[in-house]
């Protein structure tokens, strides 16, 4: 295909050359009814190119094919059966891909460091989840993704599970050996489906991780607002081989997906794709070069310590690493990560990626150059300097990964539907949660509704809190009480 063509974008440069006058959302009718304090902070082009995708970059019945094209483009940059874009982030094509393999009481294998779209999902469907336990690193205090064998044993127990999900890269950088789960779900017949949100550049240099579709996986959902080019909420799902039919696949998207999709993420996915093919490459390896210069100037301020791949990879840890993605120790400062983190954003005006008690995320794209690096290096440099100054490191108390592993006592879907009470959480142990309580970032649920609450959890929450940790979807954010299955309705 010409990979010069940009579909979308070209529809939309005809829309405005041609001199549309909408009688029609959206209602701002292309910025002429924009607030001008508005137009102040945004501008106005914004507006301009916002139109509607149906009746406004095509027709009304789609004759153009303009969003058809886009898809079909980006699939055979990829090398992808069929592409499907989406306005409404990964949060929903995980959701469409989980519920075109399993229905309601069917089991699907999980990994269970899966981000909260994956039990949201759970909630909608009614399907039963198999959670898949990850590589927990006792040195590192992180998760890496489950390995092949932990889904293998997965699948003898559970042989009637319709499929598998995992999540890789996890939120660190870190990936499992996909084409090692690939083959053994293939061997049982079965789907696998990876949540690669992370993963968008990956395709594109081979100084990168395999991505899902090189490694035969059959769904392979991507937020390209992560890693690539295009707007927040911009996210695609490609699909290849016959396990997962592709009418099925769009069908339950179009349950999720707004009848009143983002001409601009559409766009900005269409011109993400062209620049990816014609200049990938060239991009990344500047990039990689780079974040093997800042890899070393990190590690030479004191206090501060890059994970290596080597601490990252090996047996039973992670099968490899994104190089794009550092994950920086700053215990060495005598502080956390949250607070590092509120500190470079205070002093420095700089935002770091994933952070936790002890270390912080540093995320580098495409985007980066030396001026943006020299930048963060600056502030790494202050903040070693001004170590004093900040606060002690918080006392997360984690507890072993077993302990952190809750007893699923009812199915997701029947636990958050089911009739609640709100008990202080000194009470709470022992009790079924009736909601999801997930740290943010990295946005991986500690409690899933239907789990049985326990002392542990309780007090690794807290003391998160108290250390700087956010958990934004409790029905109480303080966690002061937690929302649980009434007493007499799960006797029942």
């Amino acid at each position: 295909m010409d990979q010069s063509q940009a579909p979308v974008l070209q529809a939309l440069q005809a829309y405005q050359d041609s001199g549309q006058l909408p009688f029609t959302p959206p209602g701002h009718k292309q910025a002429r009814g924009i607030d001008p304090r508005v137009a102040e902070v945004m501008g106005e082009a914004v507006f301009r190119d916002d139109v509607l995708v149906t009746g406004g970059l095509d027709d009304r019945s789609s004759s153009g094919g303009v969003l058809q094209r886009a898809e079909e483009l980006m699939a055979d940059a990829v090398g992808a059966s069929a592409t499907f874009f989406s306005t409404c982030g990964s949060s929903l094509s995980v959701k469409a891909a989980m519920l075109a393999v399993a229905g309601p009481g069917e089991k699907l294998l999980l990994g269970r460091d899966a981000h909260k779209s994956v039990v949201a999902e759970l909630v909608l469907s009614g399907s039963v989840p198999v959670w898949v336990e990850p590589r927990w690193d006792t040195e590192l205090h992180l998760a890496h993704a489950p390995g092949p064998e932990a889904f293998a044993a997965a699948f003898d127990r559970h042989p009637d599970a319709k499929g598998a999900l995992v999540v890789t890269p996890t939120p660190y950088g870190t990936c499992t050996d996909l084409a090692a789960l690939a083959r053994l779900c293939h061997e049982r017949g079965k789907p696998l489906l990876v949540d690669e949100a992370w993963g968008a550049h990956l395709p594109f240099h081979p100084d990168l991780p395999t991505w899902a579709m090189d490694a035969g996986a059959d769904v392979c959902v991507t937020s390209i607002h992560k890693m690539g080019s295009a707007l927040e909420q911009s996210s695609v799902f490609h699909l290849q081989g016959d396990l997962v039919a592709p009418e099925l696949l769009k069908e339950r998207a179009d349950l999720f997906s707004t009848t009143s999709p983002s001409a601009l993420i559409y766009a900005t996915l269409d011109g993400w794709r062209r620049q990816m093919v014609e200049h990938g490459r060239e991009l990344y390896d500047r990039v990689l070069k780079l974040a093997e210069e800042l890899r070393a100037e990190i590690e030479a301020i004191d206090g501060l310590h890059v994970h290596s791949r080597d601490e990252l990879c090996g047996e039973g840890r992670a099968f490899d690493a994104d190089p794009m993605q550092l994950l920086v120790d700053v215990t060495g400062l005598g502080t956390g990560g949250y607070q590092v983190t509120d500190w470079m954003r205070e002093h420095h005006r700089i935002n770091l990626g994933h952070s936790d008690h002890r270390r912080v995320g540093v995320q580098l794209t495409h985007a980066d150059d030396e001026e943006t690096v020299e930048r963060l290096l600056a502030a790494l440099r202050d903040l070693s300097a001004r170590a004093a100054e900040l606060p002690p490191a918080p006392r997360v108390e984690i507890p072993p990964p077993g302990e952190l592993r809750l007893e699923q006592a009812m199915r997701p879907r029947d636990a958050f539907f089911a009739p609640v009470e709100h008990v202080p959480w000194q009470q709470a142990a022992g009790r079924v949660s009736a909601e999801l309580i997930t740290p943010y970032p990295p946005g991986v649920p500690a409690v899933v509704p239907g789990e049985r609450l326990n002392g542990e959890i309780l007090r690794y929450l807290r003391s998160g809190l108290a250390g700087g940790m956010v958990v934004p979807d409790a029905a109480d954010s303080s966690l002061d009480t937690l929302r649980v299955v009434a007493e007499e309705d799960h006797a029942r």
